[in-house]
């Protein structure tokens, strides 16, 4: 179950939350995932949103970047806390420190996450999850456009 405790309040406006559609040079979440660390270490990142930090949920969007690119989730904090890379130097970090994806495998990792919850095992978690925030099943296709709708990127109809 993805984001199984997270809080029930809609929008949820969390400021400096990137969308998981944001691209670290051509890789989709990676970017949210270091906004999550940093706003987390700064006591920001909601308490109900702790469960799916990092990789004790298999299934969460961090644990499956940090297999994605081979890198340990303590590893990537300790950095991305040391405060003194970018992003990309960041994603340059997890190359050295993991794998460096070629093209092919960038473009199916990023196609899988996107398309997260459209047709395939989460379909059921993203209509509960709408259903969480009074929202009917199809408001949204996918976890990544859930995201942004319960974030407030997105509005209903919108996508």
């Amino acid at each position: 179950m993805l984001y199984s405790a997270m809080a029930n309040s809609y929008p949820t406006i969390i400021p400096g939350l990137r969308s998981p559609f944001e691209q670290i040079k051509g890789i989709v979440y990676f970017g949210r995932m270091l906004d999550k660390i940093r706003l987390y270490a700064s006591g920001k990142l909601p308490e109900g949103w702790q469960a799916s930090r990092g990789t004790t949920m298999k299934g969460s969007f961090d644990s499956r970047c940090c297999r994605f690119l081979n890198i340990e989730y303590a590893a990537l904090e300790a950095e991305t806390l040391k405060g003194d890379k970018s992003d990309d130097q960041l994603l340059d970090w997890a190359f050295q420190n993991g794998r460096r994806p070629n093209e092919e495998e960038i473009e199916i990792w990023n196609a899988f996450m996107t398309k997260r919850g459209w047709r395939d095992a989460v379909t059921q978690r993203l209509n509960e999850r709408l259903a969480d925030i009074g929202l009917p099943p199809g408001t949204v296709q996918t976890m990544f456009e859930f995201i942004d709708l319960d974030e407030g990127r997105l509005k209903p109809g919108q996508q």
